[in-house]
């Protein structure tokens, strides 16, 4: 591995943890229409605005027993599951492809779709404010990585997302109500720029079963 590589690597299993404080503060925020920018971060129970060292992942959860250092409230363990799941992620894209020099952007992939499914799953809303720029980020990871794809790539996208809109329109004709949600066929579309053709159908099917789940 070159050093580019290795300093690539590092900075994706360091900066894990970090993201995935930022995706518990996304997935709080973001559907509520809050604006991450202009709040700084502080206990939920006192109010009190957080220090640097109450914002350190994983450590300060754990040094802390799970309580905020001024009011001893409980943090809510979902933050700190967020923030392994998210390193996990990190660990096994590293492990899959340690030499890829595309290594961030492929964390950067999972790490939004671990986003976009935690609010999902909590409000049932897939926001434009990650599927669309997953779409771009993923035509652009193609055009890095597969020049000659990126055509393919993008028309998988643009059929996808047809697809998946033509289906939601229909079932409301015939049904009166929405099958899909609109949200359903930009993540399609996203996937399809960053997925080889192939795998989309399964991703496709995993998807559906997902749901049912």
């Amino acid at each position: 591995m070159t050093f580019q590589g290795n300093i690539l690597v590092a900075g994706t299993l360091l900066g894990a943890p970090f993201i995935g404080s930022f995706i518990g503060t996304l997935v709080e925020d973001l559907p509520r229409g809050r604006l991450l920018a202009r709040r700084r971060s502080r206990c939920d129970a006192c109010a009190t605005p957080l220090g640097p060292a109450d914002l350190v992942p994983l450590a300060s959860f754990l040094l802390r027993s799970g309580r905020c250092a001024h009011c001893g409230a409980a943090i809510p363990r979902k933050l700190l599951l967020i923030e392994l799941a998210t390193l996990l992620l990190a660990v096994v894209i590293v492990v899959l492809d340690p030499a890829g020099p595309l290594v961030p952007l492929d964390f950067a992939f999972a790490a939004t779709l671990l986003a976009v499914a935690l609010i999902d799953l909590d409000c049932l809303r897939l926001p434009d404010a990650l599927t669309l720029p997953l779409l771009l980020a993923g035509l652009a990871a193609t055009a890095l990585r597969q020049p000659e794809a990126l055509g393919a790539h993008a028309a998988g996208a643009a059929l996808g997302y047809l697809g998946f809109t033509g289906l939601r329109l229909l079932w409301r004709r015939l049904r009166g109500i929405d099958a899909l949600g609109a949200g359903d066929a930009k993540l399609l579309a996203a996937g399809a720029a960053w997925l080889p053709p192939a795998a989309l159908p399964w991703a496709v099917v995993i998807a559906g079963l997902a749901g049912l789940a």
